[in-house]
């Protein structure tokens, strides 16, 4: 299972998220073993697994040790929560703080780092997911 970032600019929503998140993201899917991919996507309305077609050249990835992060735990969240709307105020909390948290819409990193078990998951754009995720990973491999 891997974690993938999309660094893509082709349309004006994904340029405005990387440059208000300050980094090169603006989106987030966990890519399961057999290659289909979920997420949380604005542009499909909300929490969704399907395949996806990968663009090396459009996206980063990051291997998720098994040891971390159990797949059939991520794919189980997913699953039941298939059709949940797309926070769309959940992007600008990043922006305005006093929004409140919604328990049942999710935005893209939000949705996958809760399926992946990390508590809190509505603090992290995309950004932030790929540096926790990296660091985190970084960490365990030195055995921190």
């Amino acid at each position: 299972m891997k974690a993938a970032f999309y660094k893509g600019k082709r349309r004006l929503f994904n340029r405005l998220v990387s440059w208000w998140d300050r980094g090169p993201y603006s989106h987030m899917e966990i890519v399961f073993d057999d290659q289909t991919a979920a997420s949380s996507s604005f542009m499909d309305g909300g929490v969704r697994i399907k395949p996806i077609q990968f663009d090396d050249s459009r996206w980063d990835f990051i291997e998720l040790p098994r040891e971390l992060f159990a797949e059939d735990i991520s794919r189980a969240w997913f699953q039941n929560n298939i059709g949940l709307r797309y926070d769309f105020l959940g992007l600008i909390r990043f922006a305005i703080d006093a929004i409140p948290e919604r328990k049942n819409k999710y935005f893209c990193s939000e949705a996958c780092l809760e399926s992946l078990g990390i508590s809190e998951a509505w603090r992290f754009t995309p950004n932030a997911a790929y540096t926790f995720l990296h660091n985190l990973i970084e960490l365990k491999a030195k055995n921190v």
